[in-house]
């Protein structure tokens, strides 16, 4: 409908526009008049048909699936940390406090709704993941997001038995899921310059993972104290990180004679926890790791357009720091790990997002 009154506007505008044009190179009346006439006729013909035409109406149709998609897809991204707490005394024993997530279907949003967002079990997740290469890498909040991933697609014996070599500190881990062809790499990188390193090897050996999961912060605040070379080192990885997606985009492999070229990985942010500076384990953490500093960095992520929460970064933000501040006090024992329910939610925000930018249904 809306292509044919664009058109019949157009027409209307060319009948009308044309003959006066050539009015002005001083046609004969009679001429102007029969070319006017010819023309009128042949566009209105020609506006009445576009209907039937399947061509132009698919094209008319496919346009706006594309933006009314986009528009969905932009919506549900920006509301999938949209959660409600449940942090309340478990009624067995006072001390102990039963946790527990929801997205907020009940809000005056009603985005979340129509989302569709859900926390998948193991057989969804394996589905989704199956065949991937899962690279995640940063420092101890990171490692506790691959707990969470493997916790979700492996069994309790077989979790039980990589759990030890999960938590070695500061060691890379790697691991194949048979069941579902999952490669998940766990890469030990506390700074951003070495995530910055990793990212230029992936470059380097055009040896894209499926999906990359990163993070770090912690340990510069703690060992460097300096926001601005922070921020330095983000607006480095940044680069590297758009590289990453541009190369993987143009990069073309040769398929039983045809050429097909590979999917961009898909790319996420862990932010740094909520820091309760009473809670820190140590002196000099107490000392170095204060709110105000916390607010520095946060803002050096920020500016560094590293993370699409504000602007067109690279990476999709999972944003701990408001997940662990709704998660509250009763669920970190040392101020900046917090319980694995926390990781969990981010987890699923991630594979959310995964479901909605590849196109599946929510």
């Amino acid at each position: 409908m809306i292509g044919a009154v664009q058109l019949g506007v157009l027409a209307a505008c060319v009948v009308v526009l044309v003959p006066m044009g050539m009015a002005g190179y001083h046609l004969s009346r009679n001429k102007m008049l029969f070319f006017s006439g010819a023309l009128f006729i042949t566009l209105a013909i020609g506006v009445h048909l576009t209907p039937y035409f399947p061509s132009v109406t698919d094209l008319v149709t496919t346009v706006s699936s594309v933006v009314v998609f986009q528009n969905r897809r932009d919506s549900c991204l920006s509301h999938l940390h949209d959660l409600v707490w449940d942090v309340s005394p478990s009624p067995d024993s006072p001390l102990d406090f039963h946790k527990s997530w929801a997205w907020d279907d009940a809000s005056s949003s009603s985005s979340v709704s129509a989302c569709g967002f859900q926390k998948l079990g193991r057989f969804d997740a394996a589905d989704l993941l199956n065949g991937s290469w899962v690279v995640v890498a940063g420092d101890s909040q990171a490692r506790l997001v691959a707990v969470s991933l493997l916790a979700l697609v492996l069994d309790s014996d077989r979790m039980d038995q990589v759990r030890g070599d999960l938590f070695k500190r500061h060691s890379d881990y790697q691991i194949v899921v048979d069941e579902i062809g999952m490669r998940l790499d766990f890469f030990w990188a506390p700074y951003a310059l070495n995530l910055t390193t990793l990212v230029a090897g992936f470059n380097r050996n055009r040896n894209y993972p499926d999906v990359l999961v990163m993070g770090s912060g912690l340990w510069h605040m703690l060992h460097f104290t300096n926001a601005s070379d922070y921020g330095a080192s983000l607006q480095s990885l940044r680069t590297h990180a758009a590289s990453l997606v541009s190369s993987s985009e143009q990069h073309e492999e040769a398929v039983t004679g045809s050429v097909l070229a590979r999917p961009s990985p898909h790319l996420f942010w862990i932010g740094m926890p909520t820091l309760i500076n009473s809670m820190l384990n140590s002196d000099e953490k107490r000392e170095k790791m204060t709110d105000v500093l916390r607010a520095a960095y946060e803002e050096q992520l920020r500016s560094s357009n590293l993370v699409r929460k504000s602007n067109n970064g690279p990476f999709l933000l999972l944003d701990v720091e408001s997940l662990s501040w709704n998660c509250g006090v009763r669920c970190t024992v040392d101020g900046m790990h917090y319980d694995m329910i926390v990781y969990e939610a981010a987890l699923h925000i991630m594979l959310n997002a995964l479901l909605i930018e590849s196109h599946q249904k929510l």
